[in-house]
């Protein structure tokens, strides 16, 4: 079980160092009267700072270094 979660976190932190963020788009209501409706397109972006993926890849290494051999 530990060396499972040990590879998934290798995996989200070379993605996390790979792809340091994405954005997405969201559809937002600007206005709204009675019969008469506009909304508009909205680019939101998610970052995340780099170091977080070096964390979780180092933690990765460690918990499947260290798991038992079964």
């Amino acid at each position: 079980m530990n060396k499972t979660i040990g590879i998934v976190l290798i995996v989200i932190g070379a993605a996390m160092l790979i792809w340091t963020g994405f954005t997405y788009t969201k559809k937002e209501k600007i206005v709204d009267a009675g019969p008469i409706q506009i909304s508009a397109d909205r680019q939101k972006t998610v970052n995340w700072p780099p170091y977080l993926g070096g964390i979780l890849l180092t933690g990765g290494i460690v918990v499947v270094a260290t798991s038992k051999k079964a």
